[in-house]
């Protein structure tokens, strides 16, 4: 099962597994990971999973779609070249490691 590292604003990490499959922003909310909301269950309609990928990990990420790139424009948190949405990234074994930053605000 991959792992997952959502590091926290203030610096604390939470590392997490998830079954292959699952998105990063339902492993952060089945977890109980401060700082993810993901208001609408995963449907690109909130941005509340917001996520800065660490630079190292952002090659092995599919291509930002359409829905994705609308909703990055409303994010909480300044939007950087590192932002996605945690529910629109699905972890299998080749993002296994990923870490990924917690904004300081989602909604």
């Amino acid at each position: 099962m991959p792992t997952i590292t959502y590091v926290q604003p203030g610096g604390a990490a939470d590392a997490v597994t998830a079954e292959d499959g699952t998105t990063l922003m339902r492993a952060a909310v089945t977890n109980g990971v401060d700082g993810i909301v993901g208001e609408c269950g995963g449907q690109a309609m909130c941005a509340t999973c917001h996520v800065y990928v660490r630079p190292e990990f952002a090659a092995r990420l599919p291509e930002i779609g359409d829905e994705e790139e609308e909703m990055l424009e409303c994010t909480t948190a300044e939007r950087t070249e590192n932002s996605r949405l945690g529910c629109q990234i699905s972890v299998d074994a080749g993002l296994d490691g990923i870490v990924v930053d917690v904004p300081a605000d989602q909604v």
